[in-house]
């Protein structure tokens, strides 16, 4: 594996993000984009690729009416062809910008940019986290850390570049100072070896302008991302978090989303107030031909005017999106199947990243 700490280097002060009036927005606030990455991988979806192609032009159809869509595709052929599946699914080809530029696979949400933005000044730059591809796990995943160079150039925005080893799904904002994220894989030993809590901190202080922390345990089973926050708890406004949770005793995930609830009970804002907690189910047993999948309704998504939720044939897909209606009362909540694209281990905010609105 490749020493995944040898870019990091202590961030300076002056030149950071937070210093210059940039910060990461809450989800939820308006948007201009949405990135991601077209499926083409049987090796990421066994015998499943058409079934996930489905998937993808159902998301871009519930997004594209609000916002635009930017899809990465590898090449001019991939390019032709998926144009051709985006007009046979009459979408507004204004509303969808393909770009061709080599990529292994689909998870744009951990090897992408985290888009920031100076509201005061009305700009938009990037943080060019570094990626390892989930701890080494997958060698031939590394060249997909080349993204955020690609972005830079096509939009021409400021990129900054910590030096630290990051995926997008790992952490979630409020918009108002405070971050949530893991300890099973911001504090993992192949991620940044030599760099402590406080130190890990320091750089999310500085580069996503966050003042506090709230630090669950760790994912669900099934997950081979080390436990992404974005399978286990996430905002949905600045004061509530949704946080799965297993009711059945018997199943491997009660204990680890029990001890994530009871942290969840304990943690604070910025002001010292404690957070809403609200439990959201987990839907039965998935498996795949490697075992159990990481099938959970926590990550959704958040666009301008729709929540997208995954579904998986399970009576509690009604329940989950009924729970995140009542958060979003102006927003369309949709539910996609997400059957074929958890057999990739990831599902709907695995594979996107919202671009922030800084307009008038």
């Amino acid at each position: 594996m490749k020493d995944v700490d040898s870019l990091a280097t202590q961030p300076n002060p002056a030149d950071t993000p937070r210093v210059l009036g940039f910060s990461m927005p809450a989800e939820w606030e308006r948007q201009d984009a949405l990135w991601l990455a077209w499926p083409h991988d049987e090796e990421t979806f066994p015998g499943g690729l058409p079934e996930v192609e489905r998937t993808y032009l159902q998301i871009i159809a519930a997004i594209h009416d609000a916002q635009d869509v930017h899809l990465l595709v590898r090449d001019d052929a991939m390019s032709a062809r998926v144009s051709q599946q985006l007009r046979e699914a009459k979408l507004d080809p204004a509303r969808v910008h393909l770009h061709a530029h080599p990529y292994r696979d689909v998870w744009f949400r951990d090897y992408g940019p985290i888009f920031v933005t100076n509201r005061s000044a009305g700009t938009l730059a990037m943080v060019h986290w570094g990626f390892n591809a989930w701890g080494g796990k997958y060698d031939t995943h590394f060249g997909d850390v080349r993204i955020p160079h690609f972005m830079e150039q096509l939009l021409g925005l400021r990129r900054f570049e910590p030096g630290l080893i990051l995926e997008g799904g790992s952490i979630d904002v409020n918009g108002d100072g405070v971050l949530l994220t893991t300890e099973q894989c911001l504090l993992n030993s192949n991620r940044n070896p030599r760099r402590g809590k406080a130190e890990i901190e320091t750089y999310l202080r500085d580069y996503l302008a966050v003042s506090r922390f709230v630090w669950l345990k760790g994912g669900i089973a099934g997950d081979d991302t080390d436990g992404h926050v974005d399978t286990v708890a996430r905002f949905v406004n600045a004061r509530t978090i949704v946080c799965a949770f297993e009711e059945n005793r018997a199943d491997e995930n009660h204990g680890p989303l029990s001890e994530n609830y009871a942290r969840l009970l304990e943690a604070t804002d910025r002001n010292g107030a404690h957070f809403a907690i609200v439990k959201l189910p987990m839907p039965g047993r998935l498996d795949g031909p490697a075992g159990r999948l990481p099938a959970t309704y926590a990550n959704f998504f958040i666009g301008t005017d729709v929540v997208l939720v995954p579904a998986f044939d399970d009576p509690n897909d009604a329940v989950a999106a009924g729970q995140l209606q009542a958060f979003f009362p102006e927003r369309r909540v949709v539910s996609i199947d997400c059957r074929a694209l958890v057999r990739g281990f990831g599902t709907l905010h695995c594979i996107t990243q919202q671009q922030p609105w800084v307009g008038s």
